[in-house]
């Protein structure tokens, strides 16, 4: 293959700038029907309590609608299906309990959202309040209030994760124990969830545009909750401005909106404004750890041992609601590490809180906070280096494939060589001078470091082990060559910001020799895309990729067998390059191959049918998926007092197998990291005694731009995969995990030795000054 033709690992600039840049996208809020109404709900303002009445006023009685109005609808059941689960279906409008502060109750139809938030304000709810249960921890203790009285308790699943044998270690020499804290935060995209919703009688169909991650999943549920064949539902995302999870769930607006447009026979709206995503959207990332740490003297780690709680708010969302946090957040606590020993006791807890979904980087940012900052405690304690005592515990690649206590296993890695590269981009000699010198304005200089594994690319055979309801164990692509010999590819995935449609062409430009820009993506429509679940988890290069490059070899050699009789030359001695089929120095342009195809079919050779059309499906054989990896080194400085940090210097290495866009990968790691800081210094949705969010803003929920974001210093350790198309790796949360445990590793360093502790994100200004002077003092905050 020539370098012309070698599109996998250029970086190209992205295909979708051009309508994003010139303001041409078409998000849902762009989408103008006629006689469209616009929608506002009227939402609870209490976190627990039981409705008495909904009181409808008689003038507007026609434009409000409760959740007797909307039906026929059918509960559908989130979480997994395992016995142990326990579940309670999340109704579209609340008619018997609310069980947090924002859960819709009602909505109201105007021709403007201005006019249905004005109806909105006449509806009057009457509740009897309710106890609220605020606490992850709390909600399980004995006289708890019930969120939901058929439950014994407030914990959706118990389980324990055990590897090894943790007793065999429990009179190790050193033993750590800390309590940890990651806080609830929002998903925050720049495009909040919309829905626009309307009965299309010509087509006998439902049509539904709404901002999601995955439009045939969605359309799936809304089938259940309808009750209505999937045929007769059309599901549309189109542009999408960013997902990170809060759009891979069928939230209760969205079955509302479409329940309510078979009602009233007209399209109806509703954009969700950045108050109703803080209070009442998916939110994520609320976990307790209690960990105890085993280890040797020399800083050998031994075993993890202790409990982690997840928040999960007050329902599971469908399909796979909260059931994987403390699982994956419990087995991703070895990390990097050869722990040959855990035993972690995981509870999923109902709280009168949102409920939390698959933000991304899931459990991981969590799991590394902890193990990361456990690994710096061990340091402190023995009085080691603590990249002395990640050496000494790094898995090697001697040990590859090694399943870590938790069973995941890390294979096509170098963590080691990853950490000695970030070594040598720091320059930690020169920084420890600098430290040991001070700062002439009084900061605290601190370096930190955290390791990071990202699962990505898992298949049935992970799925199926999780019990899921939905197995996401395959991607389709359909390509279809036109008479003029360019391309349109159809996919099941759905992009939101990754530039997927560009590296996605860029694969199928390499398997057919042409360019880029020959090649539409089209994706988002459950109409016009083939069967596929949408992008999360990491998947999308990995499971759309393969498909991709499957359905376009089948083409190309579809291609080449028509080339060759073109040509009138044995099919063996044709290749593909350059837009043509050649064989020594004749060719055949692919424009006429295409012609022959789709309109000339007496061109043909004897036994091939006509059109250049395939479709194919695509799943890696090592179903439990593929790890990247990477280390991330932050270099800040502190003010003791005011407790405001700066990071002056950001360092990624990282190893995410092929890249297919070099440029668009980097972006991903820029955002993530990103989303990493916000959750390590300033993302928190905190909440009063009695349940009321407590950041329900901009002016509350901190957020980072530009100015809190530094310049960062990337370099890949490219590894091959060996199980997938091009040696590809999924990377798209990997930027997120590692930064609260550097940054908090990093703050712990600039005040090590003087007792402070660093064990609870966001660690704002105000938590690290009273944790320095709460350690000045004596006595110890976290």
């Amino acid at each position: 293959m020539s370098a012309a033709d070698q599109w996998v690992g250029k970086s190209v600039p992205r295909k979708e700038d051009k309508r994003h840049l010139a303001g041409a996208s078409n998000f849902v809020a762009d989408i103008r029907l006629p006689r469209m109404a616009d929608v506002a709900f009227v939402r609870s303002p209490t976190a627990h309590g039981r409705i008495s009445s909904i009181e409808k006023p008689e003038e507007h009685a026609d434009r409000i609608f409760l959740l007797t109005d909307l039906q026929p609808l059918h509960p559908i059941s989130g979480g997994p299906e395992m016995a142990t689960f326990r579940n309670a279906a999340y109704p579209p409008l609340a008619d018997e309990k609310v069980l947090f502060v924002g859960q819709a109750v009602a909505m109201c139809i105007g021709c403007s959202r201005a006019v249905a938030e004005d109806i909105a304000e006449t509806v009057f709810v009457d509740i009897e309040e309710l106890e609220p249960v605020m606490d992850a921890v709390g909600a399980l203790e004995d006289g708890a209030p019930k969120l939901h009285e058929e439950w014994p308790d407030n914990s959706f699943v118990d389980a324990t994760i055990s590897e090894g044998d943790i007793a065999s270690v429990a009179d190790a020499p050193v033993k750590i124990r800390r309590r940890l804290k990651m806080n609830r935060q929002a998903t925050n995209p720049l495009e909040t969830r919309g829905v626009v919703a309307y009965f299309d009688h010509r087509l006998d169909e439902l049509v539904v545009y709404t901002s999601s991650q995955g439009p045939h999943v969605m359309r799936h549920g809304l089938s259940l909750a309808l009750g209505m064949a999937e045929h007769r539902i059309r599901v549309v995302a189109p542009d999408v401005g960013g997902g990170f999870g809060g759009k891979n769930r069928l939230m209760p607006e969205e079955i509302a909106l479409a329940a309510l447009a078979l009602k009233v026979d007209h399209p109806v709206r509703w954009i969700e404004d950045r108050n109703e995503h803080l209070t009442a959207s998916v939110h994520a990332r609320e976990h307790h750890y209690d960990l105890t740490l085993y280890a040797r003297e020399d800083g050998e780690v031994l075993g993890i041992e202790g409990t982690v709680h997840v928040d999960a708010g007050a329902y599971a969302l469908w399909p796979s609601g909260p059931f994987m946090e403390t699982s994956m957040a419990a087995r991703n606590l070895p990390g990097s590490y050869r722990v040959r020993h855990l035993q972690i006791e995981t509870h999923t807890s109902a709280t009168n809180k949102p409920p939390i979904g698959p933000y991304r980087g899931v459990a991981r940012p969590g799991a590394c906070f902890a193990v990361e900052r456990m690994i710096d405690e061990l340091a402190d304690e023995l009085g080691l280096e603590p990249v002395e005592v990640r050496r000494r515990n790094l898995v090697g690649p001697e040990l590859m494939p090694y399943r870590t206590a938790g069973g995941l296993r890390l294979d096509n890695g170098d963590y080691p060589q990853a950490l000695s590269q970030a070594l040598g981009m720091v320059d930690l000699p020169a920084l420890r001078e600098r430290q040991h010198r001070g700062e002439p304005d009084g900061r605290k200089l601190g370096i930190g470091f955290a390791i990071y594994t990202e699962q990505s690319g898992h298949g049935t055979a992970e799925w199926v082990k999780r019990k899921s309801r939905v197995v996401p164990g395959f991607e389709t692509a359909t390509i279809r060559m036109l008479p003029d010999g360019t391309v349109h590819l159809l996919v099941g995935i759905q992009s939101h910001g990754q530039g997927l449609e560009t590296s996605l062409a860029q694969i199928a430009a390499q398997e057919l020799g042409l360019d880029p820009s020959a090649i539409l993506v089209r994706h988002g429509d459950t109409a016009l895309s083939p069967q596929g679940f949408g992008t999360f988890a990491s998947r999308s290069i990995v499971f759309s990729g393969g498909a991709v490059a499957k359905a376009s070899r089948a083409l190309a050699r579809k291609i080449k067998s028509i080339g060759a009789h073109l040509l009138q030359v044995p099919l063996d001695q044709v290749i593909v390059r350059g837009g043509a089929v050649h064989c020594g120095g004749a060719n055949v342009a692919m424009k006429e191959i295409a012609r022959a195809a789709n309109i000339r079919p007496e061109m043909l050779p004897a036994g091939l049918g006509p059109g250049l059309d395939v479709t194919e499906t695509y799943e890696p054989p090592e179903s439990g998926g593929v790890f990247s990896y990477g280390v991330h080194a932050v270099t800040l400085l502190v003010h003791p007092v005011t407790g405001v940090a700066e990071i002056i210097d950001y360092v990624v290495v990282e190893d995410c197998g092929t890249l297919v866009n070099p440029m668009i990968v980097d972006g991903q790691i820029i955002g993530g990291v990103a989303q990493g800081i916000g959750t390590a210094l300033y993302e928190e949705i905190p909440y009063s005694e009695n349940g009321q969010p407590l950041a329900t803003t901009f002016g509350d929920y901190m957020m980072p731009c530009a100015s809190e974001i530094p310049a960062f210093r990337i370099k890949h350790m490219v590894t091959p995969a060996e199980s997938t198309e091009f040696g590809v790796k999924g990377m798209g949360e990997g930027g997120a995990i590692a930064p609260p445990a550097a940054i908090a590793n990093a703050l712990n360093d600039a005040f090590r030795g003087s007792g402070a502790k660093f064990l609870e994100t966001p660690m704002t200004p105000r938590r690290v000054s009273d944790a320095v002077a709460g350690a000045r003092a004596g006595g110890q905050a976290a």
